[in-house]
């Protein structure tokens, strides 16, 4: 008799035999029991998992999986085990005999076999042998962790393990992908040659397709791919004839390493792409031409690589190594910490621009602090690198616009859900004139991923709706810049089969009905994305049908790189297709063994005009950037006029790699060194406030090269409105806005003379009342403290403890007992960036946020006994408050009340170290406790 049992890839697995003493016995057969045969499970168990080379797989932890047989003969019976991982995933094994006793073992099948893969499978015999009599048995594999993938079992009298050649399990595994290539690929040949058709008459111009040949990335997150998406090393850039469907390898020397992405000269003749050639080794940027001659590396690692991969990798030690593992245990043993320089695009200035790690800042909201975010640099034709972004988390994938600019994906998170705020962004070469596109008001889709503009349409653009997680694939949209991009009307499904809703996965359509509009969370605060019962009970999918890197050929048809029902990551799923908004989806492009991606049709285009901007020499020389306001009131509807006296400069500040901890207990609420309660992930400073002139116009600089967003503040330096995003000004560069959270639909307010702000010199920022200078760091104990001890301590304390509130600066766990207060009585109201995640980012109207808005500022106003504050401690309070609550001045020193012997612990803030990656403390010694 023969059975047949699966085993998951992540899963507790059961099996139960009953091993029975015998005196006499007698010859047995072998008993073969694959991975489908399992009869139960606890999780949920894949028997034949395509992705997986149909081995068995348990999708998830903590489970377990049982299968059935029968034996025949009595005799002493061996376990063998076919099974394939790539890293230790021990379980227990149980055998449950025809008299209901059960023999449990200790942890079985705990070695790696190199892979997960049907190359990798391995057989194995467990530790004992069994005394089995005739009757049925069941054995139950069961793991806390996760589960090794299964070929099958072989119960056997036998000591050996079958030949290779005549293994059933491998023979069957074969057949069965045989047939399913079979019907796979049934009539591929004449569809691809029809399609390719097709594309020679929409492209008469262009003889090939340029491709990339690889396998599909594994990353856990969209902008992760260079993380722990490359595990799967080969690859390759090809030309695909539209003629005869011919595949040409333009660079076979490289086909050992990774290839990104690649972007084509304006010429038609050179392809740019981001190549990496091994493990531990970062990717960077390549040329060549297509003809395959003239290949040349463009970046190079820094001259200190080896050390800064020494410092900062995060495997060097069991503290940092154990909260990596716990976190993804594939990225621990792909990324080092290497400098990554990849999605390159080729500029008209001769340049070309990138984005890259080069800028050493770690993700926010990533608490072991083993994500690593990227920025846009670009690179002059003679190869100098310029930093044109400060961004505190990720940018990603640049192209070029037909009007000189670059448009790119920008991830941020000033006062905003942390998953949700990935919109379309565009910049001049040179870094000026940064703006948004569209999309910082969207909260699904997460990300407007691969964008490019459609040609001869400057205010239209295709781009993928991905989710945060697990990988940058989606659904494809048209996006119509014309419509007011706080709403969702400028957004068209191209391809309404499949949407992005849920931070994790893709969403499909109920009963197959397109999906036909954007989440549009109300405007009020910590709204909580909820489920569309509107859609199927599965909500969230794993599988095709997902697309990637669309390439817009006009308005209504699109190349792209498309994976029809197979799971995310399958490694050959992705073929190249043409595409169009009336739902015809035509292949021209498959392989067997691998994804294709990036399709770029080979011609000639346009070089577009290199944008100019206006750049004074001597504030670029002192650092600054100008900005001017015509009318602040512009947009703010519900202000009245005059009301607005200063404007508040602020900056979100990164944090570096060097504020990287070696010791435990300062994460909180994913915040790898903590900022606040429940609040803000990232740090804010401020550089100042400047005056608003009575006509609403005003004249400042704000320093260049810095994440700055502003305030509209009262005279009594109250928060009105809040820019929740921010803006980085190059040196020297002056620019001017309307007003407000201004719109493109917005027009200037009529004037008949020039703005008041531009009738004297611009203003410098400076202090408020109270302080000594208008830079400074924000910190709770420094700023806010003292002004409660001062007026409120000697009522609100441990002792007396006037209306259950306690006020005193006692130092908690991570904070003090007057701040934990505060943050959880509702005493104003404040933007949770990690709470909810997908969300808090929609627009609010003046007075939603901050002082206007707080319980606590409203008390103290009405007269609370007699308390009164005077205005140097008002504005303490209230520019905390107006900070969305931050706890933290800094980054660096510990912070856990364990370590507050060590002299690092708590350090009082400094604005010039909040301006540099340099820590007080070196990070080495500071591990150390010295």
């Amino acid at each position: 008799m023969r059975f047949r049992c699966v085993l998951p890839k992540k899963c507790v697995f059961a099996i139960c035999l009953t091993a029975f003493a015998v005196q006499n016995f007698v010859a047995a057969e072998d008993i073969l029991i694959t991975a489908p045969d399992f009869k139960k499970s606890t999780g949920h168990f894949v028997a034949q998992e395509p992705r997986w080379d149909n081995l068995g797989v348990f999708h998830g932890s903590k489970g377990s999986v049982t299968w059935n047989f029968a034996v025949k003969n009595a005799g002493q019976y061996g376990f063998q085990v076919l099974y394939a991982s790539g890293e230790k995933r021990p379980c227990t094994f149980q055998l449950t005999s025809p008299d209901g006793t059960e023999k449990e073992l200790k942890p079985v099948l705990g070695e790696a076999t190199g892979g997960f893969f049907a190359v990798n499978l391995k057989w194995t015999e467990l530790p004992e042998r069994f005394d089995l009599v005739p009757g049925n048995y069941s054995l139950t594999l069961t793991f806390e962790q996760c589960l090794p993938h299964f070929a099958g079992f072989r119960i056997t009298t036998d000591t050996a393990f079958p030949d290779a050649k005549a293994d059933p399990f491998l023979a069957e595994i074969r057949e069965r992908k045989r047939i399913a290539d079979l019907k796979e690929w049934e009539n591929y040949e004449e569809t691809a040659s029809a399609t390719r058709g097709k594309l020679q008459k929409l492209l008469p111009d262009a003889e090939a397709v340029l491709f990339i040949r690889r396998q599909t990335f594994q990353s856990s997150h969209y902008y992760t791919d260079f993380i722990d998406g490359s595990v799967r090393f080969g690859s390759e850039l090809c030309l695909l004839s539209l003629q005869d469907g011919s595949v040409k390898s333009i660079v076979p020397t490289l086909k050992e390493g990774l290839i990104g992405r690649c972007n084509l000269s304006f010429d038609g003749k050179k392809v740019i792409f981001d190549y990496k050639r091994q493990l531990g080794e970062g990717y960077r940027i390549w040329e060549v031409n297509l003809d395959g001659t003239g290949l040349r590396q463009l970046t190079f690692p820094p001259a200190d690589e080896e050390q800064r991969m020494a410092k900062y990798r995060m495997d060097k030690n069991n503290v940092v190594s154990n909260r990596w593992e716990k976190y993804n245990g594939i990225g621990a043993k792909t990324y080092f910490h290497h400098t990554d320089d990849f999605h390159p695009a080729y500029l008209p200035d001769g340049g070309f621009v990138f984005v890259s790690t080069r800028c050493e800042h770690g993700i926010l909201c990533d608490g072991p602090d083993v994500l690593t975010a990227s920025v846009v640099y670009r690179a002059d034709k003679n190869g100098t690198l310029e930093k044109l972004s400060d961004n505190s988390v990720s940018e990603s994938c640049p192209t070029m616009m037909e009007d000189g600019r670059i448009l790119y994906t920008r991830w941020e998170y000033v006062d905003n859900g942390s998953v949700t705020n990935k919109g379309l962004w565009a910049l001049n070469p040179d870094g000026t004139s940064s703006s948004e596109i569209y999309g910082i008001d969207i909260v699904f889709p997460s990300v407007f991923n691969t964008a490019r503009q459609i040609p001869g349409q400057p205010t239209k653009f295709v781009c993928i709706g991905a989710p945060h997680m697990p990988v940058g694939l989606g659904t494809v949209l048209l996006v119509d810049t014309r419509f007011n991009r706080r709403t969702v009307n400028g957004v068209k499904y191209i391809t309404p089969e499949v949407d992005q809703q849920y931070q994790w996965g893709w969403t499909k359509p109920a009963n197959g009905q397109p999906f036909t509009r954007l989440y549009e969370p109300p405007a009020v605060l910590n709204v909580s994305i909820q489920k569309d019962h509107s859609r199927d009970g599965s909500g969230n999918t794993d599988a095709g049908p997902l697309f990637m890197d669309p390439f817009p050929l006009g308005e209504h048809d699109f190349l792209v790189s498309f994976n029809p029902d197979k799971k995310w990551n399958t490694v050959n799923a992705y073929g190249l297709y043409l595409i169009n908004d009336a739902g015809e989806r035509d292949v021209f492009f498959r392989d067997r063994e691998w994804s294709a991606w990036c399709p770029i049709p080979v011609r000639a285009t346009a070089i577009p005009p290199s944008p100019i901007a206006v750049r004074d020499a001597d504030l670029a020389a002192k650092k600054f950037a100008q900005l001017v306001v015509t009318d602040v009131y512009a947009g703010m509807d519900g202000v009245p006029r005059g009301s607005i006296k200063y404007l508040r400069i602020n900056e979100h500040v990164p944090r570096p790699w060097s504020a990287r901890r070696y010791w435990d207990g300062d994460d909180f609420d994913q915040q790898h060194s903590v900022i606040s309660y429940n609040a803000a992930l990232g740090m804010r400073v401020q550089h100042g406030v400047v005056p608003v002139e009575t006509d609403g116009s005003a004249n400042f600089v704000v320093p260049a090269d810095k994440n700055i967003f502003l305030q509209a503040l009262d005279e009594n330096f109250r928060e009105v409105q809040r820019e929740r995003t921010f803006v980085n000004y190059r040196p020297g560069e002056v620019r001017s806005c309307i007003g407000c959270h201004e719109q493109a639909s917005i027009t200037p307010t009529e004037r008949t003379s020039m703005p008041l702000a531009l009738r004297r010199s611009y203003s410098v920022p400076g202090p408020q009342p109270g302080e000594k200078s208008g830079s400074r760091p924000i910190s709770y104990v420094d700023d806010v403290q003292p002004v409660l001890d001062r007026h409120c301590a000697a009522c609100h304390n441990s002792e007396k403890k006037d209306g259950g509130v306690n006020l005193e600066g006692t130092l908690t766990g991570l904070f003090n007992i007057s701040y934990e207060t505060l943050m959880k009585r509702d005493s104003f109201p404040f933007i949770g960036e990690n709470h909810p995640k997908a969300g808090n980012n929609h627009y609010l109207p003046p007075y939603s946020l901050g002082s206007y808005a707080s319980n606590l500022v409203k008390l103290l106003d009405k007269g609370h006994y007699d308390v009164k504050m005077p205005l140097e401690d008002w504005v303490r309070l209230t520019t905390w408050i107006d900070s969305n609550g931050q706890y933290y001045g800094t980054y660096f020193g510990r912070k856990n009340l364990k370590y507050k012997d060590l002299p690092d612990f708590r350090p009082t803030p400094v604005f010039e170290e909040t301006q540099t990656a340099v820590p007080p403390i070196v990070a080495e010694q500071s591990a150390t406790g010295k």
